[in-house]
C-alpha cells in the first residue's frame, strides 16, 4: 500500500486500513539499535555499581520473604489440602532440586498442562529457582497443538495434570510418529481422585509428589544472571489461529506482580480466590504477586457459580479475577448457588471489555470491579480505569459506563493512542481513534524464535497493541476494537463493542459478539452471534430492533445468530470461528 493514499481518507479509516492490512514497510531497522549516547553518560565521583548495590530482580524474593514475614499463616488452600508459607517455600526448593536431578539446568523450558491446583502454584517458582523457563500450556489445547508448542518451546520436561493426560498421552504419540525428542513426563495427581498409571509408551513414570520427595530443600537458587533472563513463554491465548510464544523476563514479572497488587489494591495478607487461570500471562502475574503480599492462594480446579460463592463463603475471599464471562456467569447464577458475600470482594476484570450491564449487576451483588486491560505481550494487565471519588454520585448507569473504560496506564510503562504511520498522538476529543502503544519496563523481550513478528511489535520503540481506542478529555483511553474486528459498512466504522454493549442490556441476553458479514453492496454488515439465557425466547428481528431503538441505524446488526459463542480459557471469545462463520453465510444483500 502506498501511504500516499491515506491523504485521501479519514484519519480514522486510514488508521484501520492500515492495522487490518498489516502493512510491515514502516519498519526501520534504526528503532532497535543503541543509542550511542547511552554511554556517555557524565560520572559522579564516588559511585560504584557492585553486589552490595545491585542485584538482578526476580519474584523468587517474594517467596522467601513471605516464607519469613508470614511463614505460618496459610499459603494454599486447595479442597482439604492445606500448606503455609514456609511448607510452600520448602516444596518449591525440593522442586527445583529434584528438577536439577532429571538433569534441567540454566536456560531449558520446563512445561505444564494444569489447572490452577498447588502444583501448578509451586511450578512457578520451583522451575526458575532451578534456572529454568517456565511454559504454561493452555488447557483448552487438543493433543495437535500440544506438541506443536512442545516442539516450538523444546521443553524437555512437562508437568500434566491426572485431568489432561489423554491429550498429553496424544501429544506424545504425535512427537513419536514425527520423530521429535519427547520430553520427561511427570504426572500431577490428585488425592480425592483416583489417576492412571502412566504406561510403558510414555517417557516417564515419575508422580509430582514422589519427585519432590527426591528433593533436597537446602537448594542453592540459582538467580538470575541479568534480570532481562527470560523466566517463562506464554503463548498467546488462541483468538487467533497461531499463537505465539511470548518471552517474560525476571525484571518485568517482577515488576507486573508489583504493580497488579497495587491495581488491586491488595493489602496485606489478602485471600485470592484462583479463577484466572495461572497457565494466562502466569495469573496476570498473581502467583508471584500474591506472594509478595503473604496472601492465602485458594486454588479452584473448575470454575463454575457454585464453586465461586462456597469458595467466598468459606475462605473469606477478599480479592479474585476474572474475563467478563465469569462476572457474567456469576450474576446470572442460578439462586441455588448463591451466597450472600461475607464481606466486599474486590475483583478485576479483563481479556475484553465488560458491558456497562454487567459491571452494574456485579456492584448490586456486593462486588467492587476494577476494570483492567492489557495483552500477553504486556505481562497481563497494563490500565486501569483508575476510579475518581466524585464519579460516586453519578447516576449507577453512568458509574458502569465510567468504569466500563480502559483508563490509564499502571506504574511499570507507559501508554499512548498513537497514528500507526506517523507515530503522532491522537487528540484528546474521545472521537479520534488510534492504535493502542506501549513502551516500559513491563512489555514482553520477544515472541520465541520470531524476530520479524518481534521487530513488527516493537518498530518505533513502541508496542503495537493492534487495538482501536481513542482518548477522552480527562486522558483516559478507551478501547473501541481490535484492528481485525472493526467492522467498516458503506464507509462507516462500527465498534462491535459498542454493539455488544446494547445487545447485553437486553434482558433476555446471556452472551453476544458481533463480526462483519460479507455484503456486495455495504462492504460488511455487523453479524450478531447471540446465546440467550436459559428458558428465554426471543426472535432476530426483535433484536434488531432493540439496538435500532439506542444505536444509530447503520450500527445496528442486520444478522442475528442464535448459537454458543466459542471461547478460549481465559473466557475470550474466539471472533476467527465467528468471523469465518459469518463469511460463509455470503452477502446479505
Amino acid at each position: 500500500m502506498n501511504f500516499m493514499f491515506n491523504k485521501f481518507l479519514p484519519s480514522s479509516r486510514a488508521i484501520i486500513y492500515v492495522l487490518k492490512r498489516n502493512q510491515p514497510n514502516f519498519i526501520k531497522k534504526s528503532h532497535f539499535s543503541k543509542n550511542p549516547e547511552s554511554n556517555h553518560v557524565k560520572s559522579m565521583e564516588g559511585l560504584v555499581k557492585c553486589p552490595a548495590n545491585y542485584v538482578p530482580l526476580s519474584p523468587l524474593s517474594f517467596l522467601e520473604r513471605s516464607a519469613i514475614a508470614y511463614g505460618n499463616r496459610v499459603s494454599v488452600i486447595y479442597g482439604t489440602v492445606k500448606f503455609t508459607w514456609r511448607q510452600t517455600l520448602d516444596r518449591c526448593l525440593k522442586l527445583a532440586s529434584a528438577l536439577t536431578q532429571l538433569g534441567i539446568s540454566r536456560g531449558d523450558v520446563v512445561a505444564t498442562l494444569s489447572p490452577n491446583v498447588p502444583a501448578m502454584y509451586e511450578l512457578h517458582f520451583g522451575v526458575p529457582m532451578a534456572g529454568a523457563i517456565l511454559c504454561t500450556l493452555n488447557t483448552r489445547h487438543d493433543s495437535a497443538m500440544v506438541s506443536i508448542l512442545l516442539r516450538h518451546s523444546e521443553a524437555k520436561v512437562i508437568f500434566v495434570d491426572y485431568q489432561f493426560l489423554e491429550v498429553a498421552r496424544g501429544a506424545f504419540e504425535l512427537l513419536s510418529k514425527a520423530n521429535s525428542t519427547l520430553p520427561r513426563m511427570v504426572l500431577i495427581s490428585d488425592s480425592e481422585n483416583q489417576t492412571k498409571k502412566l504406561d510403558s509408551t510414555m517417557s516417564s513414570d515419575l508422580e509430582y509428589e514422589k519427585l519432590l520427595a527426591l528433593g533436597d530443600s537446602v537448594f542453592d537458587v540459582r538467580r538470575p544472571i541479568d534480570e532481562f533472563d527470560p523466566i517463562s513463554i506464554n503463548y498467546t491465548s488462541g483468538t487467533t489461529s497461531n499463537p505465539k510464544g511470548v518471552v517474560y523476563s525476571h525484571r518485568g514479572s517482577y515488576l507486573n506482580s508489583l504493580a497488579t497488587v497495587m491495581l488491586h489494591g491488595m493489602g496485606a495478607m489478602p485471600v485470592y480466590l484462583w479463577t484466572v487461570p495461572m497457565f494466562h500471562c502466569n495469573g496476570w502475574c498473581l502467583t508471584w504477586g500474591v506472594a509478595a503480599q503473604g496472601g492465602t492462594n485458594v486454588c479452584l480446579r473448575n470454575v463454575t457459580p457454585k464453586g465461586i460463592y462456597d469458595s467466598i463463603t468459606l475462605h473469606k475471599v477478599t480479592h479474585m479475577g476474572g474475563a467478563p464471562t465469569v462476572l457474567n456467569m456469576i450474576v446470572n447464577a442460578p439462586d441455588s448457588d448463591r451466597r450472600a458475600l461475607p464481606c466486599k470482594v474486590d475483583i478485576m476484570t479483563g481479556g475484553s471489555a465488560p458491558p456497562p450491564k454487567v459491571i452494574f449487576k456485579m456492584e448490586e451483588l456486593g462486588f467492587n470491579v476494577s476494570h483492567l486491560y492489557g495483552l500477553t505481550e504486556t505481562y497481563g494487565p497494563a490500565t486501569i480505569c483508575a476510579w475518581q471519588p466524585e464519579w460516586d454520585s453519578l447516576p449507577p448507569d453512568e458509574r458502569a459506563r465510567k468504569k466500563s473504560r480502559q483508563g490509564v496506564q499502571h506504574i511499570g510503562l507507559e501508554i499512548d493512542i498513537k497514528n500507526p504511520v506517523t507515530l503522532e498522538s491522537v487528540p484528546n476529543n474521545g472521537k479520534t481513534m488510534g492504535e493502542v502503544m506501549f513502551k516500559g519496563n513491563t512489555v514482553m523481550n520477544g515472541y520465541f524464535k520470531d524476530l520479524k513478528a518481534t521487530e513488527e511489535a516493537l518498530t518505533g520503540g513502541w508496542f503495537r497493541s493492534g487495538d482501536l481506542a481513542v482518548k477522552h478529555s480527562d486522558g483516559f483511553i478507551e478501547v473501541k476494537d481490535r484492528c481485525k474486528d472493526i467492522v467498516i459498512s458503506g464507509g462507516e466504522n462500527i465498534s462491535t463493542i459498542e454493539v455488544e454493549s446494547v445487545l447485553f442490556s437486553h434482558p433476555l441476553i446471556f452472551e453476544a459478539a458481533v463480526v462483519g458479514r460479507p455484503d456486495n453492496h455495504w462492504g460488511e454488515t455487523p453479524c450478531a452471534f447471540v446465546k440467550l439465557k436459559d428458558g428465554c425466547n426471543a426472535n432476530a428481528e426483535e433484536i434488531i430492533q432493540f439496538c435500532k431503538d439506542r444505536l444509530p441505524r447503520y450500527m445496528a446488526p442486520k444478522t442475528i445468530v442464535f448459537a454458543d459463542l466459542p471461547k478460549t480459557s481465559t473466557g475470550k471469545t474466539q471472533k476467527y470461528i465467528l468471523r469465518e462463520r459469518a463469511k460463509s453465510m455470503g452477502s446479505l444483500s
